[in-house]
């Protein structure tokens, strides 16, 4: 067939991601994918070599390229575990994506996920091509990897530290196409798995969560010190579980304090990014894969004031 209908034919597949030169009898395709995920690319790809392949009787040569993302790692971190760290993380992805961002969650907390049921993506699977792992879809548009979706549910995962390090490795190289922000949800403490991270890895900044009682700061305060030995910005810290309401007569109690992430905050020097109060609504919708940040309830308002200070920290930084 005519040049004119095998261009035709190819862009009628890829549209403006392919550009047609032909030499002789070869037909040459330069096909862009960039921004596509795996599934997504190899999907194109196929559609242009069959559409050329029918519409040009000689060779046809198709070559992929596509441009490197700048893509930045988010640490949403704590010292200890039992404060909300998954559930900020989680609500924190989601808000950002509503702010335009095209966000990827990671479930760095290799021994405890929690990730799975907060998105509710338990039963996805990921897949991989060559060794690379495809983020699995959510349904509120933020892909996400965790190594709960990779073992049977209720296994614990006994492995020493170079293995979970080794792991982490593997979802954050994930194939993450367009993905130009990744959240990722850290495990407790200082060790192995937090080591690996931000020595590797290099996340843009850090948040720090904790509740306010003395005992968590302290615990906040060793992760604080980790991030700044390792030259990683603290963006900032949230103060989780910060006042309950009695959803009976409306009295504000603090079972756990008040004020004290934002002291400490301030006696570091550190930017305070907002309260999450203790509320039954968060804790319900984050135990059903629904998190509050996908909807527009009074529970979402914390989250996505938080994530507009994150999301002006990174366009300054």
């Amino acid at each position: 067939m005519t040049q004119d209908v095998t261009i035709a034919a190819v862009r009628a597949a890829a549209g403006e991601r392919a550009t047609v030169r032909f030499e002789g009898t070869r037909a040459g395709i330069v096909l862009d994918a960039t921004g596509l995920g795996g599934a997504e690319r190899d999907a194109l790809e196929a559609a242009v070599r069959a559409a050329a392949s029918a519409a040009w009787t000689g060779e046809v040569r198709l070559v992929v390229t596509a441009e490197r993302i700048h893509r930045r790692l988010l640490a949403v971190a704590s010292g200890k575990g039992g404060v909300g760290k998954s559930t900020l993380a989680a609500n924190l992805a989601i808000a950002l994506k509503a702010r335009g961002r095209r966000v990827g969650l990671v479930d760095a907390d290799i021994y405890g996920p929690s990730q799975p049921r907060l998105m509710a993506a338990e039963d996805q699977r990921p897949t991989a091509k060559d060794k690379v792992l495809d983020p699995v879809p959510t349904p509120y548009g933020v892909p996400m990897l965790s190594m709960g979706q990779l073992i049977q549910p209720g296994k614990a995962i006994a492995w020493r530290g170079p293995m979970a390090a080794g792991a982490l490795t593997q979802l954050v190289d994930a194939d993450w196409g367009a993905t130009d922000t990744l959240v990722l949800d850290l495990p407790p403490g200082t060790g192995d798995v937090q080591l690996t991270m931000v020595q590797k890895h290099k996340p843009a900044g850090a948040i720090i969560v904790s509740t306010p009682q003395d005992l968590a700061l302290i615990d906040a305060t060793r992760a604080i010190d980790l991030f700044d030995k390792a030259g990683i910005p603290i963006i900032g810290i949230v103060e989780n579980m910060a006042g309950y309401v009695c959803p009976h007569c409306g009295e504000l109690s603090d079972p756990f304090g008040n004020g004290g992430a934002q002291a400490t905050a301030e006696r570091l020097g550190l930017p305070f990014l907002g309260r999450v109060p203790l509320a039954i609504g968060i804790r319900t919708a984050s135990d059903a894969g629904q998190p509050p940040a996908a909807g527009n309830g009074a529970d979402a308002t914390a989250f996505h004031a938080i994530a507009g200070q994150v999301d002006d920290w990174l366009r300054t930084h």
